[in-house]
């Protein structure tokens, strides 16, 4: 199974993005996402490629599913630090 990651845009250079995960920033390609994006905007990744926008909501829901599959595992998780953030209103 693969998942797509949500994170929320900080930095545009060309076609990469600096994208906030939460605990984790990353350099992500935007070739391929579904239409254009700017800083604030909230986008899934998978392996290194923003394949969509997303609405903030969707964002919401996303982390609510990935938190209940992380709580029965022992994997790290930064799904916590981004959720806080989108509590914090920290989005444009």
């Amino acid at each position: 199974m693969c998942l797509g990651i949500p994170g929320r845009i900080e930095d545009l250079s060309g076609d990469v993005a600096t994208v906030d995960f939460g605990d984790v920033t990353k350099q992500v390609r935007l070739d391929i996402v579904d239409e254009p994006v700017d800083i604030g905007d909230f986008v899934l990744n998978h392996a290194g490629f923003a394949i969509r926008k997303i609405p903030e909501d969707e964002v919401r829901a996303t982390l609510e599913d990935y938190e209940t599959l992380l709580s029965e595992s022992e994997w790290p998780s930064g799904v916590e630090a981004l959720s806080e953030k989108l509590e914090g209103g920290t989005t444009k």
